[in-house]
């Protein structure tokens, strides 16, 4: 019998962390559902990868047609999927601890309403046999804020604490139809734009590139920030077998940084 073809929605593909997620998949033979919202780099992004199948879907999580299209889509094309890589956008630095109601409405509706009803439209598609050994997953990326607060991440601390606790609740809700949710929350990781702020914070303090990144990482256990091939190794592992009897879970993948129990 021919084994089944495992199908993984993984959104903001064509991120450095989304990017490096998509390749180490599609290395193992997962056929992939690229959404982003620009479709000329999901399709340049589809062509480097390896086997075939693929499939490029327009999303933006922060525009609800958007939303809508994106979920007509995936039930117009038939797609049945079996996993999900969930990367919500994520609000921006910052010390102020009570923005204004007006900008709590935008970072909830663009980093939790939005990618939830994209979640919700994925989830609707899944068709998992748990008795035939067929599963679903659900990996939604977090930062360590969700478990530590993090005084330069004052709205993040609450938006990822949001994803934390509706991953829990899914888990209880979804667990007897085999579908398990778990989140991976990531502490520094060396994709392009986070390179970019160091070499900035760098150059601003007048040492190199190296001297910055040791210095920022010397409260860290192992001495060094995540890259993003090692993010993507994680997520395949809360994708496999692996994860069989895990979920509801926030797994740090944050090189020991966090200090909660």
């Amino acid at each position: 019998m021919t084994e089944h073809m495992r199908t993984i929605l993984v959104t903001g593909a064509t991120g450095g962390i989304g990017d490096a997620v998509c390749h180490q998949l599609a290395k193992s033979g997962y056929a992939l559902v690229l959404a982003a919202r620009n479709m000329e780099k999901l399709k340049a992004l589809s062509e480097r990868l390896a086997g075939s199948g693929h499939q490029c879907l327009s999303l933006d999580m922060t525009n609800d047609e958007a939303i809508g299209l994106f979920a007509s889509q995936l039930s117009e094309k038939g797609i049945v999927l079996d996993g999900v890589v969930l990367m919500p956008p994520q609000a921006h630095s910052t010390n102020d601890p009570m923005p204004g109601s007006q900008a709590w409405r935008e970072l909830f509706q663009n980093c939790f309403i939005g990618p939830l009803e994209v979640l919700k439209a994925a989830i609707a598609t899944m068709k998992p046999d748990p008795a035939a050994g067929r599963r679903a997953k659900i990996v939604i990326i977090s930062g360590i804020s969700s478990a530590q607060v993090l005084g330069h991440y004052a709205t993040s601390n609450v938006l990822r604490c949001a994803w934390v606790g509706e991953a829990k609740t899914l888990a209880f809700a979804l667990g007897s139809r085999g579908i398990h949710v778990n989140t991976l929350s990531l502490g520094g990781t060396l994709a392009p734009w986070y390179r970019e702020g160091i070499e900035k914070r760098a150059h601003a303090a007048g040492m190199t590139f190296d001297q910055r990144l040791a210095e920022e990482t010397s409260n860290i256990p192992l001495g060094k920030y995540g890259e993003p091939a090692e993010v993507a190794i994680a997520v395949e592992g809360l994708l496999s077998p692996f994860s069989d009897h895990m979920t509801g879970l926030n797994i740090m993948h944050d090189g020991g940084f966090t200090r909660s129990y």
